[in-house]
C-alpha cells in the first residue's frame, strides 16, 4: 500500500512503525474471509482491510478521528485471525493498537462511552471492586429489561448466578513441588479471573506443583494491563503492565525463573508483547526479559511429563482467538486432552471468535450476541460432555449459552493426573 507521510510526521516512531504496517498491505481481502465482524455485518470498513483505510487515511491526515471511523474500529474484536491469514505477514496487531491510542487522545467520544469507558477501566483490573460490582449486578439483573442503553442490560445480564469466595492461593506466596524441583515458574493470578473463576488458578498451582513446579505468585504483581491497552488508555495500562515487570523480574534476579505462566490467553498475549509495548521506556530491557519467558501454561505443560487416569469424557475444545491467533499456540492444549484420554472434538469454524473479546461484549452486545450463538451452536452440534477453553472470557461468553459445563484445559488436566473433579460437572 502507497503511503504519503511526511519526513516530519515519520519522526514520531508510532508513525513510523504503521507507515511500515500499512506499505505491507497488498490490498488482497485474504483477511475478509476470516474476519467475524465482516462475515456478520457484510460492510467492507468493518474488515481488516477496510479499517487499513481507515486508518491510513487518519494518519496520514493528521485529523481529529470522525464518527465513522471511530464506529468501525471500536468494532473490531482484535481476535487478530486476519494476521493468521495475512500472507504479507501486515502486523495489524499495533496498527490497530496505534490507532486506539490516536482515537483515544484526540476524540471526544459521547458522555455515555466516556462514561461506561471509564467504569469499566477503573472496575475489571481490580479484582476487590470487580467483585462488588459483580454482586450489585446480581442484585440489579432481574432489571435489566428497564436499562435504557443496550450496554448496560449487557452488563447486567452477563452478571454470574454466584460469585465464589476469595482464593487465598492468588495471595503473594511459594508453592513447593510435590517431589523433585524440576522449575520455578511465576504464576500470573490476573485481575477479573479471581472474581470470576477461583478454580482455574487453584488447579493450576494443583497440577503444576504436581508435575514438580515451584509456583510462586509474585508480591506487586496483578492485571496485565489488556482491558485498557485495548481502550487506547495507553498511560493507564502501562502503570498496571510496569507493577507485573517489576515485580517478576525481581523475582528473575533473586531465586530465578524458569517461566512466567499465564492460563488466561488474552492476558498472554499482551504480556508477550510487555517487549515491544515498552521498546522506547526506561523498562524496556526488564520488559523484554519478562516477555522472552511468558508462556501459556499449555507451551509449559508440554514440556513436562504426566501420567494420567482416563475419565471418558468427549470434550469439545474452543480455540480463544488470543490463543490461536495472538499466540499462534494451535494444537497444545487439544494435545494434553488427548495425552490425559479425554476424546477431543472441535466446533466448524473454530478459528472465528465467540464475540467475547475482553470488554467487547459488554461494548458491542448485539454483534457479540450473535458471534456468541453462532459458537455455541457449532460447540453444541459435536454432542461433548463438556466443552474446554483457555480463556476466562471465551469461558464466560460461551457459558451464558449454553447449558453444557464449560471449564477451563487445566482443570480437566489437573482432575486427570488425580486432582478433584472440576466443580462445573457435578
Amino acid at each position: 500500500m502507497k503511503t504519503e507521510f511526511t519526513a516530519e510526521q515519520l519522526m514520531d516512531p508510532a508513525i513510523a512503525q504503521s507507515n511500515t504496517i500499512l506499505r505491507n498491505c497488498v490490498h488482497c481481502g485474504f483477511c475478509t474471509a476470516t474476519c467475524p465482524t465482516y462475515q456478520v455485518l457484510g460492510d467492507e470498513l468493518d474488515s481488516p482491510r477496510g479499517r487499513i483505510y481507515l486508518i491510513k487515511d487518519m494518519l496520514e491526515n493528521d485529523r481529529d478521528p470522525d464518527p465513522k471511523t471511530v464506529k468501525h474500529i471500536d468494532r473490531c474484536l482484535s481476535c487478530l485471525a486476519c494476521m493468521t491469514t495475512c500472507p504479507s505477514g501486515v502486523d495489524y496487531m499495533h496498527l490497530v493498537d496505534h490507532a486506539r491510542e490516536y482515537i483515544e487522545e484526540r476524540h471526544k467520544r459521547p458522555f455515555m462511552d466516556r462514561m461506561l469507558r471509564w467504569t469499566l477501566a477503573r472496575i475489571l483490573p481490580y479484582p476487590t471492586r470487580f467483585r462488588i460490582a459483580l454482586l450489585a449486578a446480581k442484585i440489579g439483573k432481574p432489571f435489566a429489561w428497564a436499562m435504557p442503553d443496550a450496554r448496560l442490560r449487557a452488563m447486567l445480564e452477563m452478571a454470574p448466578k454466584t460469585i465464589p469466595p476469595v482464593s487465598r492461593n492468588d495471595d503473594p506466596q511459594s508453592f513447593a513441588p510435590k517431589g523433585e524441583r524440576q522449575m520455578r515458574v511465576a504464576l500470573m493470578t490476573g485481575c477479573a479471573q479471581k472474581a470470576l473463576d477461583t478454580d482455574i488458578n487453584d488447579a493450576t498451582i494443583r497440577l503444576l506443583r504436581r508435575l514438580g513446579c515451584e509456583v510462586v505468585v509474585a508480591e506487586g504483581a496483578g492485571c496485565c494491563g489488556a482491558l485498557t491497552h485495548h481502550m487506547g488508555k495507553t498511560a493507564e495500562s502501562h502503570a498496571t503492565a510496569a507493577h507485573n515487570i517489576r515485580a517478576w523480574a525481581a523475582e528473575m534476579d533473586g531465586a530465578g525463573l524458569d517461566a512466567i505462566v499465564i492460563n488466561t490467553s488474552g492476558c498472554g498475549t499482551t504480556v508477550k508483547d510487555y517487549g515491544h509495548m515498552f521498546s522506547r521506556e526506561p523498562l524496556a530491557e526488564d520488559a523484554a526479559r519478562v516477555s522472552s519467558i511468558a508462556m501459556d501454561v499449555s507451551e509449559l505443560l508440554m514440556k513436562l511429563e504426566f501420567k494420567a487416569e482416563p475419565k471418558g469424557l468427549k470434550v469439545a475444545y474452543h480455540a480463544a482467538c488470543s490463543l490461536q491467533h495472538g499466540q499462534q499456540i494451535k494444537t497444545f492444549p487439544k494435545d494434553l486432552l488427548k495425552k490425559a484420554g479425554f476424546e477431543v472434538v472441535e466446533p466448524a469454524d473454530s478459528h472465528l471468535c465467540c464475540g467475547s473479546a475482553g470488554t467487547y461484549n459488554l461494548m458491542q452486545p448485539e454483534i457479540s450476541k450473535q458471534l456468541k450463538e453462532r459458537k455455541v451452536r457449532t460447540l453444541e452440534a459435536k454432542a461433548p460432555d463438556v466443552i474446554a477453553a483457555g480463556n476466562i472470557g471465551c469461558m464466560i461468553q460461551i457459558g451464558g449459552g449454553t447449558d453444557l459445563p464449560v471449564v477451563h484445559t487445566v482443570e480437566l488436566l489437573d482432575w486427570a493426573t488425580g486432582g478433584p473433579k472440576p466443580r462445573k460437572l457435578g
